[in-house]
């Protein structure tokens, strides 16, 4: 009896799987030294020899190659992966061994390739805002590249090509969960800092009977396999492991039917009833709590993200239910204006301060951009010309900005006649001329150099005293110190954008001189940028005035509001201005002068004026009134410098020179009224016998129809 019970002891330890033996050796909870953490892994994970694929425990925290497990799923482990700008590129080959290879939904940040890597799917801009590049040593002219593979069918990142493009540095990484069903493959979320390794078990499956085998390849070779439980099963899966349990024995039907246990039906309708109560109840409560966390968290991150943009600028955050209450919940009677990013609200604090509340649209995934770019570009520059920011709100999803108010809206609206009658002659003058300041001192003062790329007769902002406030800054971009232009796609306002520009995606100061040339032609002739019920070929206002300057026909678009004969030194400067604008509209852009040439010629035509003018002159008689302060042979006519040059436009001592029909009629006009008068002066040096044109005598604001 005894040896037959040893010889079926024997056969049963025979008969026991080895598996058994190596799951007792292995270690599967990480604890920590005072037992207040423990973290416990399924098969094949563990923490010890005996175990099929070893993870590493340090004080309860899960670990794998000194970085932190973030995650273990029945596919892949995440990782944790700091940004660290030290990082050799050789610590790759710690997350490609016998188990683990890098899975192609990871985005690498790498530093100094020699080779140019393809493109990624994480913009540039982005990874840079997110990561505080800066911080890195700027001693070292370092470069980022950021690489991803877009094949979705592989499962892991061939890093054949990526070794061969001699990077040196491993900077970090970033998850990226695809959209499976977007045909552009947009990303649903990406989760910074954090790296995935798929893993997988050599040899032949060993699934478990409930469970399905799934081979995984590498480079069209099979590596080795994972376990899924079939649906209905909970489990690792392997047979090793814990296998495949159900979830539940009993179903519904049997439920009902009293075949399960001893329990009634009608007792276990009314405990469903109640438990599905409570779990609802249950279930909204941690939902609620969740929203009001991630919130929270949202809130922080995206106020630290806004912290970091205002680094040497303190941008105070309103409560949603401040600017909620200000707007009147947003109202269409306090709207101010619609743009292509935007609404702009008019709003009233709890200060009894009014503010204008500009409500940024949600476009995409990347729409703290704009508003953080605003934001970041505005506090770092101080003029009285640029319209001041007071503050900003993110609460509920909302991109809110917060910038003083300007009574006296826009200076489009005002050419446009929206508001008011008309603005006189003087007062554009002075709002241009402060403008052209403000610009030029972005172009200037700034280092680097902030170019504007949305300069506009609607964004030019006038308060109480018609000063004008360059506002908007949602498109700007820094300039560089090292180069007469940046790459990027053409953005602006049609009829304003730079058509160099926009053919060959160069940007530069230049561009916003361009665009500020269009703004002189709208204030000498208050006429629509683009109107498509002018002929065709006049629909473009550069077009237009191009075209009549370029003959020397400036009356003939001036805007019939400013009375151009009423004296001598309004038709002198706005045929000045004309010749400015000329200049600033030129195709090529090292043809324009810059913002600060602009700003000096504008300020010399707003001090300039006559000492004296006859009484008895007619402004017939000014045709050939020179105020070029350049001697050459030269012939001036209605205050503009023109040169006889085979007909076309050319720049001649920064002075407009044509030859045209206009200019030939007006020349005879001249020649005719110079037979009957000698007394008409012929340079601004001659003495004038009135007093009466003088522009000193010419309120800016006095004339003004409000």
């Amino acid at each position: 009896m005894i040896f037959h019970l040893l010889f079926f002891s024997v056969i049963l330890i025979i008969s026991t799987p080895s598996s058994t033996s190596a799951q007792a050796n292995c270690n599967r909870v990480c604890s920590s030294g005072s037992g207040d953490r423990r973290n416990t892994v399924s098969y094949p994970f563990g923490f010890s020899d005996g175990c099929e694929i070893r993870l590493d425990c340090s004080d309860g925290e899960i670990r794998f190659g000194g970085y932190t497990v973030q995650n273990l799923t029945r596919d892949h482990i995440s990782i944790i992966l700091p940004a660290n700008c030290s990082r050799s590129f050789e610590e790759i080959n710690r997350f490609d061994n016998s188990n683990f290879a890098l899975t192609s939904r990871n985005a690498l940040l790498l530093e100094d390739c020699r080779a140019r890597l393809n493109d990624c799917i994480v913009s540039t801009s982005l990874v840079e805002s997110r990561f505080s590049i800066q911080q890195c040593d700027s001693t070292i002219n370092r470069s980022m590249n950021c690489y991803s593979e877009d094949n979705s069918r592989e499962e892991f990142i061939d890093l054949t090509e990526l070794k061969s493009a001699g990077c040196e540095v491993l900077l970090s990484s970033v998850t990226i969960d695809l959209n499976a069903n977007s045909s552009q493959g947009l990303p649903v979320s990406l989760e910074f800092q954090s790296l995935e390794l798929g893993w997988w078990v050599h040899g032949d499956c060993g699934c478990h009977k409930n469970a399905v085998c799934r081979n995984v390849s590498r480079v069209n070779q099979t590596v080795g396999y994972r376990c899924h439980c079939n649906e209905g099963y909970d489990g690792d899966g392997f047979i090793a492991g814990d296998g495949c349990h159900r979830v539940s024995n009993c179903g519904a039907s049997r439920y009902m039917s009293g075949r399960c246990g001893e329990t009634s039906r009608v007792g276990v309708l009314i405990g469903g009833i109640v438990a599905g109560a409570s779990l609802m109840s249950t279930f909204a409560l941690v939902c609620y709590c969740l929203r009001k966390r991630a919130a929270s968290r949202n809130l922080r991150s995206a106020r630290r993200q806004f912290s970091e943009a205002t680094a040497s600028f303190s941008v105070p955050f309103y409560p949603y239910k401040e600017i909620e209450r200000a707007t009147n919940s947003f109202s269409d009677k306090q709207r101010l204006g619609v743009g292509a990013y935007g609404t702009v609200y008019a709003g009233k604090l709890t200060t009894n301060e009014w503010v204008a509340v500009k409500k940024l649209r949600q476009r995409d995934t990347d729409g703290n951009d704009q508003i953080m770019n605003e934001i970041k570009l505005i506090s770092t520059v101080n003029h009285p010309n640029l319209v001041r920011l007071l503050g900003c709100c993110i609460e509920k999803g909302e991109q809110i900005l917060v910038y003083e108010f300007m009574p006296n809206g826009t200076l489009s609206q005002h050419l446009q006649r929206e508001r008011g009658k008309g603005l006189p002659w003087t007062v554009r003058l002075t709002i241009v001329t402060e403008t052209a300041h403000a610009i030029a001192h972005l172009h200037s003062a700034m280092n680097p150099p902030i170019y504007h790329r949305d300069i506009k007769s609607s964004n030019i902002l006038l308060d109480h005293n018609y000063n004008s406030k360059v506002a908007d800054f949602g498109l700007s971009r820094l300039g560089m110190l090292d180069d007469s232009h940046i790459s990027t796609a053409p953005q602006g306002t049609p009829g304003y954008v730079d058509p160099q520009y926009h053919q060959n995606f160069h940007l530069s100061d230049k561009s916003d001189v361009y665009s500020f040339g269009v703004v002189l032609l709208e204030m000498i002739t208050a006429l629509k940028v683009v109107d498509f019920s002018r002929d065709h070929s006049e629909v473009n206002l550069a077009s237009l005035a191009i075209d009549r300057i370029g003959k020397g026909c400036v009356d003939d678009i001036i805007d019939p509001f400013l009375d151009p004969n009423k004296d001598a030194w309004t038709l002198s400067s706005i045929h000045k201005v004309a010749e400015l604008a000329f200049r600033c509209l030129a195709f090529h852009r090292d043809m324009r002068p810059s913002m600060m040439e602009v700003a000096d010629e504008l300020e010399e035509i707003k001090v300039s004026g006559w000492n004296t003018v006859d009484d008895n002159m007619t402004i017939g008689s000014l045709s050939s009134v020179s105020s070029s302060p350049y001697n050459a042979s030269e012939k001036s006519i209605g205050g503009s410098i023109i040169k006889k040059v085979a007909g076309v436009a050319a720049i001649g001592s920064r002075r407009l020179s044509v030859i045209s029909d206009c200019l030939t009629i007006q020349d005879e006009k001249d020649a005719s009224k110079d037979k009957d008068k000698d007394n008409s002066p012929v340079s601004i040096q001659d003495p004038w016998l009135s007093e009466h044109s003088s522009p000193s005598s010419n309120s800016l604001l006095g004339n003004i129809v409000r």
